[in-house]
């Protein structure tokens, strides 16, 4: 695959929302501070010194790396993403820290790893982590692979077959980042999207409601739209409507028999 050097900027509405990718920092810092029980409040701030009094790679297993796996128990799973975000950004993990965490880690602290991308990772040196995600089966993964990061990052080519990638799995796409704006005006991956409903409409199966919304952001004609029913027809022309079933040539077994192409009559 190859990562271009500029990569499309994410409109100022898609850096917030309600992933931790999407949410900055502080925001994500205070709704912890303030919707935590107290015992969880103290260990995620002790958390937070641990790593950033002790980062990066420390030994097997850094501290900071203990408490990423201890962050569901001690936080809950509603907010356990958040703190692990918060956790790496106080470790200041670099790519090779992220990679580490997310090879060797739970399904959790994998994604984890992937809403941290847009606040740790300015670059594409993260980019095998996402496609990582894309390939698995894993819903969640691949949810999170989808995000601020991958809009900025990933080539036209892998960004429309994560697209696909988010129809065929049952992901929403609202929860591509940057979808407006990278659909608009994409023929290709018009042409795709087409390309799938059909397979899909041969096979009996139904097309996502999804995809039709997205042939829609490229604001180009949809592939897959039917003949208009109420539009005018041969017969409201007045012009005859030819007979598909008929083998004899035009004209054959009418009172009116053509001439003969010599003048007479056979």
């Amino acid at each position: 695959m190859t990562h271009p050097h500029a990569a499309p900027a994410i409109p100022e509405a898609e850096r917030a929302g309600t992933t931790p990718a999407r949410t900055p920092l502080d925001v994500l810092h205070r709704h912890l501070d303030t919707h935590l029980e107290a015992p969880a409040r103290v260990w995620f701030r002790r958390a937070l010194d641990e790593a950033a009094a002790h980062p990066g790679t420390h030994g097997p297993i850094s501290v900071w790396e203990l408490r990423l796996a201890e962050a569901g128990r001690r936080c809950g799973g509603r907010h356990a993403d958040a703190a692990r975000v918060l956790i790496l950004r106080a470790a200041r993990a670099d790519p090779e820290s992220l990679a580490r965490v997310y090879f060797q880690g739970t399904a959790e602290e994998r994604r984890a790893v992937l809403h941290a991308l847009p606040h740790l990772v300015s670059g594409p040196d993260a980019l095998p982590l996402v496609e990582d995600a894309l390939r698995t089966h894993d819903t969640r993964l691949v949810a999170a692979a989808v995000g601020p990061y991958a809009a900025r990052h990933l080539d036209a080519h892998a960004w429309r077959h994560a697209v696909l990638k988010c129809l065929f799995a049952g992901v929403p796409v609202t929860e591509v980042a940057g979808l407006e704006q990278r659909a608009r005006a994409d023929a290709e991956l018009a042409r795709m999207l087409g390309d799938h409903a059909t397979e899909r409409t041969a096979a009996g199966r139904p097309v996502p409601r999804d995809l039709h919304r997205v042939l829609t952001l490229t604001g180009l004609p949809d592939p897959t739209a039917l003949p208009d029913p109420n539009a005018v027809t041969s017969a409201d022309s007045g012009a005859p409507i030819p007979d598909l079933h008929r083998t004899d040539p035009p004209g054959a077994g009418s009172s009116h028999r053509p001439a003969h192409p010599h003048g007479k009559e056979s």
